[in-house]
């Protein structure tokens, strides 16, 4: 039987087993309404009240400041509308003025939304990264405006890795909104860096900070979005009158419940740099063998700003899809880049935006790890890749 090797993790986790033991209760008997009067919704509501301060508490923020919506999907288009709609509503003159900033390498949860404002008038600039997928502090301040009221840069990229300096950004735009007539909001889709970084909201001074838990070993289905206090917000959804009226909706306890106990065994700063290391030992055998074993390979994104988990190539001759299913058939699961994105004719927006050439983007291969992946997993992955790669380029 073929042993199977998942290293498709930037895609979605598998569920800590503690997570879904935490879950159980509230999907048979703990399954009230929360927003009901009753024993069985407010005992459900202590558990949301609770979950929602645990995850508060990772982040740095206070409760109030937490909402939990059905993904970072979801989360990230409520940063880009809820904040400009809400602008807009209050200032009705200067619609055609607004300005909001992103980069060529954010996920479309964030650039699809970009699209949308821009038919609606909105002036969006796009930041084009360096080679290795990185954006620096001074492009960020050269591309803002007197009208711009949004900056959304994400934090960790999903297919190469790089890990953007959102620190120096939100230092940057704290500092000129000392002296600014029109405040800008800084936004951080946190999806792929909440394993691995700092996420402390007061440390990176971001106003509004998105999140997923099936990146983290919990459930599909659920996610937050952090906003804090005083920043202007147009809620996308209507009909409830949960969570301030933010996110309206009823609450999806197991969800929520799954959520946070993802958080808790993320543990402390010792307890993640562990787990790091472990990673990275891992990511730099794969890179270092692929490079100096396959002709032809080259590395995409940087090697010294890089998410543990992320190892990513393109391959001259050889198409990423026919590798992946090449490589599925021998049990081992990876991506070309976003799942997202699968199925899709088109290159990676990502490799196009760092210069990749086409025909080459064609050829990329995301190798994103887990806690639970092994030495032993990576030595066979990589053997069966230098087979692939190999009989395709001979076809």
């Amino acid at each position: 039987m073929i042993q199977r090797i998942y290293l498709d993790n930037a895609a979605t986790t598998k569920m800590d087993p503690m997570v879904l033991d935490a879950m159980l209760p509230y999907m048979q008997e703990e399954y009230g309404n929360a927003s009901s009067l009753h024993y069985a919704g407010l005992d459900n509501r202590v558990v949301v009240d609770r979950s929602q301060a645990k995850l508060a508490n990772f982040l740095g923020c206070s409760k109030s400041e937490v909402y939990f919506t059905s993904g970072a999907t979801e989360s990230d288009n409520m940063a880009i509308f809820g904040v400009v709609e809400a602008i807009k509503s209050s200032n009705k003159d200067v619609d055609s003025k607004l300005h909001v900033i992103t980069t060529k390498i954010e996920h479309d949860a964030i650039l699809e939304p970009c699209h949308e404002l821009e038919k609606q008038g909105v002036e969006v600039t796009y930041l084009l990264p360096d080679k290795n997928g990185m954006i620096d502090v001074a492009t960020l301040k050269e591309a803002i405006r007197p009208e711009t009221v949004l900056v959304s840069i994400m934090y960790i990229n999903n297919e190469i890795g790089t890990i953007l300096p959102i620190t120096q950004f939100g230092e940057l735009i704290s500092e000129l909104n000392k002296t600014r007539e029109t405040k800008i909001y800084f936004h951080t889709d946190a999806t792929q860096a909440i394993n691995f970084v700092n996420c402390n909201v007061a440390d990176l001074k971001v106003d509004l900070l998105s999140m997923s838990g099936h990146k983290i070993y919990g459930p599909k289905g659920v996610g937050a979005i952090y906003i804090r206090q005083n920043t202007p917000f147009k809620p996308l959804v209507f009909g409830g009158h949960q969570q301030a009226n933010i996110r309206p909706g009823t609450y999806n306890v197991p969800g929520i419940v799954g959520l946070t106990a993802a958080i808790d065994l993320l543990g402390n700063e010792s307890k993640r740099s562990q787990i790091n290391q472990s990673l990275i030992e891992l990511r730099d055998c794969i890179i270092n063998r692929v490079l100096t074993t396959i002709d032809g390979a080259i590395l995409t994104g940087g090697m010294e700003e890089r998410s543990p988990n992320n190892a990513s190539f393109v391959f001259d001759g050889a198409e990423g899809e026919d590798i992946v299913l090449m490589l599925s058939e021998r049990g081992i699961a990876l991506s070309t880049g976003s799942a997202c994105s699968a199925g899709s004719l088109d290159p990676s927006h990502v490799l196009l935006a760092i210069g990749v050439p086409s025909e080459l983007a064609h050829s990329s291969l995301r190798v994103s790890l887990s806690k639970y992946n092994t030495q032993e997993e990576i030595d066979i992955f990589l053997t069966e890749l230098i087979t692939a790669v190999t009989k395709l380029r001979s076809l």
